[in-house]
């Protein structure tokens, strides 16, 4: 893996660790839980040894000692159970609350990112961003918890358990221990920027999928149907190519530590059976039940490696998806309002332009010199052909962008002055392209005013000659649309 990827995945890990914080007592709990699941999971090899070495041979069996052992055996493995099922609440507590709490600070950074970002970036990437980044990150920080503590502890106890047994039989499984380590380093160096790859273009396929079905009307006026199949056939056959070579490399994980694992294990078998043949008759004895229980750890002492192997997987998928996410998240936000910004509470409707230049990128001026002045109670029309500014005036105004140079003045004030809230309020703006939320027309009416009362709702339907086709609507006011206004038509839209 290269230097800056290396980089970007710890500077992830990072952030990740950081969202950990508020929820370091359950963490640590939860580790201690998994240490005490690996020691009595551990512990019953050594109980089968002892029973084991007392079926000697025909007639030479100790039945009482034997149904001693499988009674602690039994509830060993009962309180095993109990024990891992309260790891496995706590790691999925753990995991929820982290997911709610990045995509709750996303959700929330969306609100004050200035529009230039929105403007910028398809709406579709940055809604996979939100949902199946996230979603994809939560599944591979669970794996982690579930199986990286615990594997890690295992493959520690199991070799301290191996050491007090016989250190010769562990200094082989020691030995062929490096194996397991350049198989994951191998899988690790290959999987992570295949899965960002895949995460991205996963982002661009949403996008697409998003502006096909909200252009849809478009795509068939304009016999688009088959142009944009083939778009979506490019874009998927892309996906395609990079998911496969994220399984193919993720996949290589299973066979290549099943096979280490079979070289540890006939490792510890066949010097075990050597040590036992020819310890026998010495004063160091080596029995048979050493040996089973000595199988039995070389079995989970390498079974955690197959499981940490793929977890390091997982966690390359996790990381890309979380790097996107908090790619997002560290997105400036837009220019806070001063301090002692002015609240706009009388707006008469005298707006001033003085000198103003603006362009959205500074190759490509758009609107220099620009002086204009409405008096109270003027109407005035903005006309050109499209390009000229027209739109881009109107978002200067709301301050969806600010001026590069001169000043925009409302009421004597520098709308960079006004609290944007305020200046908004005291605009009244119907989009060019309407936009309504599922829900009653009334919703949809006090969006912008929720206490506004039932005659001061009616009045301004009134003013905006709203207020008789809504009435014919099967429940009036308490009418339930869809999104984007169901079956209401375009002018009935805008009129809302």
């Amino acid at each position: 893996m290269s230097k800056p990827k290396q980089k970007a995945e710890r500077g992830t890990l990072k952030k990740v660790l950081a969202y950990l914080k508020p929820y370091w007592g359950l963490v640590a709990l939860s580790v201690l839980l998994s240490a005490v699941t690996v020691a009595l999971t551990l512990y019953v090899p050594v109980l089968i040894g002892r029973a084991i070495d007392r079926i000697i041979g025909p007639g030479q069996v100790d039945f009482a000692y034997i149904l001693v052992m499988l009674a602690r055996i039994g509830a060993i493995v009962a309180a095993t159970a109990a024990v891992q099922w309260l790891v496995s609440t706590i790691n999925n507590r753990i995991t929820c609350q982290v997911v709610r709490d990045v995509r709750d600070q996303a959700f929330r950074h969306l609100q004050v990112l200035p529009l230039r970002y929105i403007d910028t970036h398809p709406v579709g990437g940055v809604v996979s961003q939100v949902i199946a980044d996230v979603d994809q990150f939560a599944d591979g920080l669970l794996l982690g918890f579930t199986q990286l503590f615990t594997g890690a502890v295992t493959i520690l106890g199991t070799l301290g358990f191996m050491i007090s047994i016989r250190p010769g039989i562990a200094a082989v499984v020691v030995l062929l221990t490096p194996l397991s380590f350049l198989v994951a380093r191998f899988i690790a160096a290959h999987t992570y920027s295949y899965f960002k790859l895949q995460s991205e273009t996963r982002g661009e396929q949403t996008a697409f999928i998003d502006e096909m079905l909200g252009s849809q009307k478009v795509v068939k006026a304009f016999g688009r149907e088959e142009k944009s199949v083939e778009q979506f056939d490019e874009i998927n056959g892309r996906l395609e190519k990079c998911s496969l070579q994220a399984i193919f490399y993720s996949s290589l994980t299973n066979p290549c530590t099943r096979f280490v694992n079979n070289v540890v294990y006939a490792g510890v078998a066949l010097a075990g059976a050597l040590v036992c043949v020819t310890a026998a008759g010495t004063a160091a004895p080596f029995t048979v039940g050493s040996l089973s229980a000595l199988l039995s750890y070389a079995n989970q002492y390498t079974k955690p490696f197959n499981e940490i192997s793929g977890v390091v997987t997982e966690l390359q998928n996790a990381l890309a998806c979380a790097s996107r996410i908090f790619k997002l998240i560290a997105e400036p936000a837009q220019a806070p309002d001063d301090a002692d910004a002015r609240v706009l509470e009388e707006a008469a409707g005298r707006v001033e332009i003085r000198e103003a230049a603006f362009s959205y990128a500074p190759e490509k001026p758009l609107i220099e010199n620009l002086n204009l002045c409405v008096k109270p109670g003027q109407h005035v029309a903005i006309v050109g052909p499209t390009g000229c500014g027209k739109t881009t005036l109107i978002n200067l105004l709301m301050r969806f962008y600010d001026v590069n140079s001169g000043a925009i003045l409302t009421e004597g004030t520098d709308i960079r002055r006004i609290t944007r809230r305020s200046l908004r309020t005291s605009y009244g703006m119907v989009l060019q392209e309407t936009w309504l939320k599922a829900g009653t027309i009334r919703d949809n009416l006090t969006l912008g005013k929720p206490n506004a009362g039932e005659d001061e709702i009616i009045a301004a339907c009134k003013a905006a000659h709203a207020h008789s086709f809504i009435k014919r609507l099967p429940q009036g006011y308490d009418t339930v649309i869809g999104e984007d206004g169901g079956s209401l038509s375009h002018g009935q839209k805008h009129l809302l």
